[in-house]
This record gives C-alpha cells, structure tokens and sequence, in this order.
C-alpha cells in the first residue's frame, strides 16, 4: 500500500473509531425520531407475534391496540390479564421492540362524543398503559366524531376530556388525540382542554387529503402539543413513491421545530400488492430510517 493510500485508509478508520465512540456515549440516549408500526395494520392486533414481524421489518417499536369494542362497554383486550401483559413486556424486551404508544382504534366508529361508557373505557386503557409502562395512548375521534361535519359534539368532546385528563396526567399518560379539524382548530381545542395529558397525536394523511400545507399543519400546532405521529399517508403508493409527501421537507419542518419523538407507520401500501405486510410495512420503515435516521445509519456502517 503506497503512502496515500494508507493516510486515506487511515483517516477513515479514524473518523470511524471516533464517530463509534460518540455513539457509544450516546448509546443510552434514544435517537432523534424512531419508527413504529401499528399492529392492527400488520395484521397482528394484540398479538405476540407482532413483536418479531415488527422486528422483521425493521421497526423500532409497536403500537399496540387495546382491542375492538362493537357494543361492550369496554375494549375486548387481552391485556387486562396480568399474565398476558408479562408475555407482551417480555417479548417486547426480546425482540427489542418497544411499546410505543397504546391505541383506541375502535373509536375510529364508534363515538366517542356518545357512547355512555366512555370514561371506563378510556380508564382501562390508562390502567394497562400504568401496568405496562406505556406514555402515549392514541385517540381518533373518528367517522362520529369528525368535528367539522358534527361541530355540535364539540362541548360533550370538551367536557370528556377536560374530566378524564386528572386521570391521565395522574398516571403520567398523555391522550393523543386524532381529529379532522385543521391545525388551526386543533390547537385550540386542545388549548381549551389546557391540560399537558391531552396532545394531538398528528396525522400526516388528514393534512395532505384534506389539500393543506402540512409543514404549516407542523408550524401552527408547534413542538408541544404533538406528541407521536402516524407518519403515514392513506393507501395507494409506498412511502418513498409518494409524490404529494415530501418526506425530506418534513424532516426539515420537525427540525426547525426541535420536536423528537416516534413517527408511526400505518397505511401508505402499495394498491396493486397491498396484503403482502412485509413488503409494505418493510419497505416503508426502511425509508423512514434513511430519511430520520440517516446520521445513526453512518455510523453504524463503520
């Protein structure tokens, strides 16, 4: 090996050995942005199984459903049962792959506005997150609940979780609430709950569908009221082939914003191959990391 070569080679294996380093350091510290699925998207709703599909494709974490609900009067969950819970943590701990948030996804049809047993079901899903370490609990006010077709549920939605937030900021949990009201309006809804247990829990997809801006979506609602997002966009094309979401200049918005946190994936599949999970899910979560994840990913490969 001449000279040259040698000092090129040398170089890099020092500015390898001292980016390692840093990364050690800051080996205990999690990354900026990770990346979640949901497991009802991967067709492994309160599962175990999901934790090593998850795993598979690449996530860092999982969002577990708390259960459908039809006409109970709360989740048909699983991990009421203490015993299955320990199976969840254990698996979860495993395979590496964290319990980013909880979901209430069965309000995506049913009203939350008007169903009468709102407060138990929304207190089971603070018990479980209590009982298994869980901060973020996701909230879709959904079909029923969508506030600019139905602004008059907006003062019973007001009044729910203005009395169900002392639990939540009780059990150290936040609601993250999922609406179809521009940013503009979701701040203020949120504003006028005031308390630091009830954020917005962002959708890309709602911003893009509806034709807004979703960097000023990003600008208006600010760092502290979101606290996860579905980093999604609905079905049709992957992630990277999407040309409405510019997923570089939303790095760039959640940048300026210093906001961090989990960016969930939950639809974006590929209409002409849309069962296969692990391509979908796979392919996107591998984008994401590229794009959220890149300066980790260099280091890594020294």
């Amino acid at each position: 090996m001449d000279r040259r070569k040698f000092l090129q080679v040398s170089a890099a294996a020092w500015g390898c050995q001292l980016a390692s380093r840093v990364h050690s350091a800051e080996a205990a510290t999690p990354p900026r942005y990770r990346i979640g699925v949901c497991d009802w998207m991967i067709l492994k709703r309160q599962k175990l199984g999901a934790f090593a599909l998850a795993e598979e494709i690449g996530a860092d974490g999982l969002e577990v459903d708390m259960g459908s609900l039809g006409g109970r009067e709360t989740f048909d969950s699983k991990l009421s049962d203490a015993a299955v819970r320990k199976q969840f943590l254990a698996e979860s701990r495993a395979r590496s792959v964290e319990i980013c948030s909880l979901a209430m996804s069965g309000f995506y049809a049913q009203s939350f506005a008007e169903r009468p047993t709102v407060p138990r079901m929304v207190g089971d899903c603070l018990q479980t997150m209590v009982a298994m370490g869980v901060r973020v609990a996701f909230l879709p006010l959904g079909v029923q609940g969508d506030l600019i077709k139905h602004p008059e549920l907006r003062p019973k939605i007001v009044e729910r979780l203005k009395r169900l937030a002392p639990k939540a900021e009780e059990a150290n949990a936040v609601i993250g609430l999922e609406t179809a009201l521009p940013a503009e309006g979701e701040a203020a809804l949120i504003d006028e709950i005031d308390s630091p247990a009830v954020r917005s829990y962002f959708n890309f997809a709602n911003a893009l569908q509806a034709g807004r801006d979703l960097h000023k979506e990003l600008e208006t609602l600010g760092r502290d009221r979101i606290c996860q997002i579905h980093c999604t966009d609905q079905d049709g094309v992957l992630l990277r082939d999407n040309e409405r979401l510019d997923m570089q200049a939303a790095k760039h918005s959640l940048d300026s914003m210093k906001w961090s946190g989990w960016l969930v994936v939950e639809r974006s599949r590929d209409a002409s191959d849309a069962r296969n999970v692990r391509r979908n899910f796979g392919e996107n979560v591998r984008y994401l990391k590229q794009v959220f994840q890149s300066e980790v990913a260099s280091i890594e490969a020294c």
